[in-house]
């Protein structure tokens, strides 16, 4: 999708390095799409690495720390940004032409051809793609890897509950029944568990 981003016209506009960067901050942070939009040029601070996300859909602020490598596609996309006339902290990160905040259908609208470019309509699939569904593998790799890693996932789910800026727990504890691996790792827990009950 990244790839079909950059070849979207004007190439020498901020069309193709918005939506490439939109989707890899998608991706890496398990951001909402409207989290995403709402972004603040002055709600990124390169220097402590954080992303401020401001009244979400539970009206709650929160700060996402971001990796170094994300750091620095923000900062080049901000150069970009300043080299294309859109300067000034006071404006939306994400910008149109005009220079205003990307509005949510035309994203939608992009967003769905980017996909369909990128993974070609199969009519053997009963659902396609949706740019949501960043944000659930972003979720699900992390409570895998977590998994993998032996850590104990009752004592890490509220700080990730807490990253992706859920109302509950129970919110977060529902992407363990997302994905097949994930349920078979907790099923081999259980039996274990079970196990060493009897014993």
């Amino acid at each position: 999708m990244m790839s079909a981003a950059a070849r979207l016209s004007p190439r020498d506009g901020l069309r193709g390095p918005t939506y490439g960067l939109l989707i890899g901050l998608l991706a890496c942070t398990g951001l909402r799409i409207s989290e995403a939009l709402q972004l603040q040029h002055a709600d990124v601070d390169l220097h402590a690495g954080v992303l401020t996300i401001r009244l979400t859909k539970f009206k709650k602020s929160r700060l996402v720390p971001i990796h170094p490598s994300t750091q620095d596609q923000l900062r080049r996309y901000l150069e970009a940004r300043k080299g294309l006339g859109f300067r000034g902290p006071g404006t939306a990160l994400f910008t149109c032409k005009a220079g205003s905040a990307l509005p949510y259908s035309t994203v939608r609208t992009t967003l769905r051809k980017l996909i369909d470019q990128a993974i070609p309509p199969d009519t053997s699939r009963s659902r396609r793609p949706r740019i949501h569904d960043l944000r659930h593998t972003f979720a699900c790799r992390c409570l895998l890897r977590w998994y993998r890693e032996g850590v104990n996932i009752d004592q890490r789910i509220a700080a990730l509950s807490t990253y992706l800026g859920h109302a509950k727990v129970s919110d977060t504890y529902w992407y363990l029944t997302g994905v097949p691996e994930l349920m078979a790792i907790a099923a081999a827990r259980f039996e274990r568990f079970g196990r060493e009950q009897s014993q």
